[in-house]
């Protein structure tokens, strides 16, 4: 099976996987939330081929995670800016930058952390019930077939 044919599987931990289940894909939205937005700015920060940075960047925009805008006339040059379903995404980033700093350590120095948009402070993002605001860990929930 591919990963495009997830994309309309009834299981929303596949379709998710269907969009971001690629490295690149993930890296070039971790860019995207660290306030990269031209291609030449992706390319340097990854390391990645141009033609594989289109390639990526043509399907965050038909998915609707990003979209392209004009910065410049002549040349005419366009920068990639995070959607509002983009921008949803956040929190997913934040859980995923929490969880490997807790469960796979490194001997250097996070290059990212996460931190309060209004004062700038080191924040411990938490996962917790909307309705309840009880605190969402393996312990309290279940998945469960339906």
């Amino acid at each position: 099976m591919k990963w495009s044919d997830l994309d309309h599987d009834s299981c929303p931990v596949a379709r998710a996987m269907s969009v971001v289940g690629d490295r690149w894909t993930l890296l070039i939205l971790r860019e995207a939330f660290l306030g990269t937005r031209r291609f030449d700015g992706f390319q340097d920060r990854l390391g990645i081929t141009r033609h594989l940075l289109a390639e990526r960047l043509k399907k965050l925009e038909a998915l609707g995670l990003m979209h392209r805008a004009p910065y410049q006339e002549r040349p005419l040059r366009h920068e990639y800016r995070l959607t509002p379903a983009g921008r949803a995404f956040g929190p997913v980033m934040l859980m995923l930058v929490d969880w490997a700093t807790d469960n796979l350590p490194s001997d250097l120095p996070p290059p990212i952390r996460v931190v309060s948009h209004t004062d700038g402070h080191e924040v411990d993002p938490v996962l917790v019930d909307r309705a309840t605001g009880a605190l969402l860990t393996y312990e309290t929930m279940r998945l469960r077939r339906t």
